[in-house]
């Protein structure tokens, strides 16, 4: 029996898998990095081993660390979680080679099927030789052979760029997943993701635990998935296990692990194995109503499945909240979650709590939100619901795109695929500012000035503030009365600091109020205070590049110096933050007039990286 359990990883899936072992009983151990040294991961676990040296990025990557780590603290067994080291065969070996439990499949398996490249020619497949790529083949799509997660992915449609996407495709890879093979693959624009679980033991039985779709991405980064797949025909729905089971028994495994697929003109096309447990996992436990990672350690202490999983029941789906800013370009963002919570009713797996820091070397993903219920409809009701009223006081975040697109009529009709952001992520992001968000903020703020000389027995003039909302200005005013605050166009029925009801037209609505500093948190909205009056130095020059994220510059174009002439959309500099590369482009035509920075270098946000005087007048 494995008594205790270190797993090597980080964030949420870590803390997901010491709340299972907590249930059985089993002791926990974390490893962090000196980044990491606060998190919440390192903060739950029985027992946490700082894994010394490496650079933040890399920490997670030195599976002879973290072999150390699980010796010294006493640990019977190792779960790897998902990225990082999860389909690192080397690293399978070695824990096993320590006389410690690997909680995962053999490494045969995860060598067989853990590189995309050899899976596909297990399967019978072959990739695409990326010297013998013609315009006839396009588009195609570069695509890193080990890992996931949308990282080390770039799709081409003209031949020119093929270059630059393997070198891209390549740097990221071997960032995310310390493995910079890549390979060629077509692109099929409009087919869906559809995957299925696999759980499999020791003594020959195979799960195919149904079937999730996953076609919701963006940037090839899986943002809502569900179980079942919805829409498919029972035949093909059958087809897609029996290949799932086919993969599975063709390399002995064992454990749990996902084969994907591509689903278009009514076909499976093979994608590939992961060897490891999935981000989207809970969906699958939800409408099983199993714990994954309970089985995943009971089959590694050598306990045999059922001969038939249980039935499944209703529908799940789950979407993963960002801290990103679609008015930045869906730049990362980092700085403090003040607040985190959801509505009771549906799951939330978090690497976060209350007051911790979003920092800039790993993942921006915030939590991941789950909603189960009898039928489809309900359960995308349910979590477009919860996500709506959910508590997300901090950095900018996705949330907004997560719940229009779970209303949105394409897919609420089960008719979206992987084109599906495509073409409606404007419509989707466009900004939809409540008008009566600021004027709560402002409400809030002053309340309580009215006892401490804010009300006079004579006319006054309006109070006035100032705040930034979804990329635009809003000023809002209000008088401090004998009857308390009031505000042109609507009755003020009750203002606190953190309570503000207002009834316009009849309609009675509250919101509440958070304000931390210069942010200020309106139900759902977010808003920035601003001073009364625009300091007029603050001004950014014409043409001025920023980094708009935390950083490290890790290309400048080759060739380029000061003076250089620039086309627009030209790529200048490459940006890594959270394991994921930006691409800074010129904005415009003209002439490089700074390049501060070099490879290598650390940057903050807003720092100065290039600077191009346009050639139009």
């Amino acid at each position: 029996m494995i008594s205790s359990v270190l797993v090597a990883n980080r964030g949420e899936i870590a803390c997901r898998i010491f709340r299972t072992c907590a249930d059985l009983g089993i002791r926990t151990v974390a490893v962090h990095s000196d980044a990491d040294a606060g998190a919440l991961h390192a903060r739950v676990a029985g027992t946490a081993v700082r894994l010394p040296g490496a650079a933040p990025a890399e920490t997670y990557l030195r599976g002879d660390l973290i072999v150390k780590a699980a010796l010294a603290a006493g640990a019977d067994a190792v779960h790897p979680g998902y990225g990082f080291l999860s389909e690192n065969a080397g690293f399978a070996r070695a824990v096993a080679d320590a006389g410690l439990i690997w909680i995962g499949p053999p490494p045969e398996a995860i060598e067989a099927m853990a590189s995309k490249t050899r899976a596909k020619r297990l399967m019978g497949l072959a990739p695409l030789e990326a010297a013998e790529v013609t315009e006839a083949d396009l588009p195609v799509l570069v695509k890193a052979a080990a890992g996931g997660g949308g990282r080390g992915m770039r799709i081409v449609r003209r031949l020119a760029e093929l270059r630059d996407a393997l070198e891209g495709a390549r740097a990221e890879a071997a960032s995310a997943f310390g493995d910079g093979e890549v390979f060629v693959e077509p692109y099929l624009e409009h087919g869906r993701h559809v995957e299925v679980q696999i759980l499999a033991d020791t003594h020959g039985t195979v799960w195919p635990l149904g079937t999730r779709d996953c076609s919701l991405q963006r940037r090839h980064q899986k943002v809502i998935e569900e179980a079942p797949a919805p829409g498919l025909t029972e035949g093909l729905a059958k087809e897609l296990r029996a290949l799932s089971v086919r993969a599975a028994r063709a390399v002995s495994y064992v454990g749990a692990g996902t084969v994907e697929f591509l689903v278009a003109d009514g076909r499976a096309h093979f994608l590939e194995m992961n060897t490891r447990l999935q981000v989207e996992h809970p969906v699958t436990e939800a409408v099983f109503g199993l714990d994954l990672v309970a089985e995943q350690i009971r089959i590694a202490e050598g306990r045999a499945l059922e001969t038939a999983p249980p039935p499944a029941r209703g529908h799940a789906v789950e979407a993963r909240l960002y801290a990103e800013d679609p008015a930045r370009g869906w730049a990362p963002q980092t700085g403090t979650l003040h607040r985190i919570a959801v509505a009771p009713g549906v799951r939330l797996d978090t690497g976060y709590a209350d007051g911790d820091t979003i920092g800039v070397h790993y993942d921006p993903m915030l939590a991941k939100v789950v909603a189960h219920a009898p039928t489809r409809a309900e359960a995308l009701r349910r979590l477009a619901g919860a996500l709506e009223s959910a508590a997300l006081h901090g950095p900018a975040t996705n949330r907004d795109l997560l719940v229009r697109s779970l209303r949105h009529e394409e897919f609420t009709s089960g008719r979206m695929d992987t084109g599906f952001y495509d073409r409606h992520l404007d419509a989707l992001t466009e900004p939809a500012p409540d008008p009566l968000a600021p004027l709560a903020a402002a409400l809030a703020d002053a309340h309580g000035r009215s006892r401490f000389g804010g009300w006079r027995n004579v006319p006054s003039r309006p109070q006035a503030k100032r705040y930034a909302m979804g990329g635009e200005e809003y000023e809002v005013t209000y008088r401090h009365t004998r009857e308390g605050l009031t505000a042109d166009g609507v009755r003020v029925v009750h203002a606190d600091a953190r309570r503000v009801v207002l009834e316009a037209d009849g309609v009675r609505r509250g919101f509440d109020v958070a304000r931390y500093g210069d942010q200020v948190h309106v139900g759902a909205t977010r808003l920035t205070a601003l001073p009364r009056f625009p300091d007029p130095t603050a001004q950014i020059a014409p043409g001025s590049l920023l980094a708009p994220m935390p950083g490290t510059v890790v290309r400048v174009a080759e060739g380029l110096a000061e003076g250089a002439a620039v086309a627009a959309g030209q790529p200048l500099i490459w940006l890594e933050a959270m394991k994921m590369q930006h691409r800074i482009t010129a904005p415009a035509a003209g002439t490089l007039t700074a390049l501060p920075v070099t490879p290598g270098q650390q940057v903050e946000m807003g720092t100065l990286l290039a600077m191009v005087e346009s050639s139009r007048p």
